[in-house]
């Protein structure tokens, strides 16, 4: 995604286009990339939607309420900072795709710094979280800022140990939201000393969907995910998860083989995580990762484009009901749905998102897609 400054107006509109329902990272991403700016996508949604087999045509979010959410913003001491904006951290904007926009709160300033996640069990032993304090409080002191996602256990002493140092927090919900409610003063602190971030609207409250998401933000921000102690099927596992997909660096702690919450940990070890025993460890780690780059690729990589709109639409309308019999709720690749209707990959793409304007499948951004879900 191109690097720019966006006008009051342009913010307006990227704003109104990522909270248009419908439109999740992926369409957001697809439709900027082929209509160039917010203002020219939204003027195409009802026709997108539309062809897709929406039955009323899809509306973006009005510019008044737009504005409203981000005089909210300036009054709540917040800022809404653009995927495309130079403010945006420069890791996160890297990802594929990033959320296209983001609420922060606090003074720490992530340019140019070292962003290490440290994430773990929410019922950690006694001796995890007093590991995860001294590595947290180490790293820091080395000019390593120690993310997470306030979670109880691993993830409050990460905070509360490198709070003087730099910590950032996502949060699943909206920058008011302080889940869990006994961190409400870990929360403040960071607010005052670190950095609060949120993708989701600032007044939004969290539902149990929302976490996995964090948990993406909080690897796509970060060079390197450390895991110090997670049972199996741990939502530490999703971020580690997110973190490979994302090439960033993965660490665990080792642990004992008799505690079940140490299990996912040590699993991750057997399949090739870096073994961390301490700060020095860490650090290793991180100099040797690569940041991914921000260069969009050259039109060589792109031998199917299509230089004539008309054309890209035809070809869509032709394979877009055929895509939609494929799909159902166990999500495929889109890859796979290439292979299968023997499609250009853009044509695919372009397909799903009128699909997904029309409300008939979802696309992750982990390149899976599968039907939408129909009450």
């Amino acid at each position: 995604m191109k690097r720019q400054l966006l006008s009051p107006k342009e913010r307006v509109d990227w704003l109104r286009l990522s909270r248009t329902s419908g439109v999740g990272p992926v369409t957001f991403t697809k439709l900027i990339e082929r209509f160039e700016t917010a203002s020219n996508a939204i003027d195409n949604l009802a026709d997108l939607s539309k062809r897709g087999g929406r039955a009323k045509p899809l509306k973006a979010l009005s510019r008044e309420q737009a504005e409203a959410e981000l005089e909210d913003h300036d009054q709540f001491g917040a800022r809404l900072l653009c995927a495309c904006e130079p403010d945006f951290p420069a890791d996160l904007a890297a990802i594929d795709p990033p959320p296209p926009v983001i609420s922060v709160k606090g003074p720490l300033v992530l340019k140019d710094r070292m962003i290490c996640a440290m994430v773990g069990a929410r019922n950690a032993s006694a001796a995890s979280l007093r590991f995860a304090g001294d590595l947290a409080r180490g790293l820091g002191e080395r000019g390593v800022i120690v993310a997470s996602g306030l979670a109880r256990g691993i993830d409050g002493a990460a905070h509360a140990a490198s709070l003087e140092t730099g910590t950032l927090a996502v949060l699943a919900g909206g920058l008011t939201s302080i889940y869990p409610p006994e961190h409400e003063a870990l929360y403040h602190a960071i607010a005052d000393q670190g950095l609060l971030v949120s993708e989701t609207p600032l007044r939004y409250t969290p539902q149990a969907r929302d976490f996995p998401r964090r948990n993406r933000l909080i690897s796509g921000v970060s060079l390197g995910v450390l895991v110090v102690e997670a049972a199996e099927r741990s939502g530490s596992l999703i971020t580690a998860r997110y973190g490979l997909e994302q090439n960033r660096e993965v660490m665990a702690v080792p642990g004992s083989p008799m505690d079940p919450r140490a299990r996912g940990s040590n699993r991750l070890l057997q399949d090739g995580a870096a073994l961390v025993q301490g700060v020095e460890d860490v650090l290793a780690v991180l100099s040797g990762a690569r940041r991914t780059s921000l260069q969009e690729p050259g039109g060589s990589e792109f031998e199917d484009e299509f230089d004539d709109a008309d054309a890209l639409n035809d070809a869509v309308e032709d394979i877009r009901e055929r895509i939609a019999a494929l799909l159902s709720p166990t999500p495929v690749s889109r890859d796979e749905l290439a292979r299968l209707t023997k499609a250009p990959a853009r044509v695919v793409l372009a397909a799903l998102v009128e699909l997904e304007l029309a409300g008939r499948c979802e696309i992750w951004p982990n390149g899976m897609v599968c039907s939408a879900y129909q009450p």
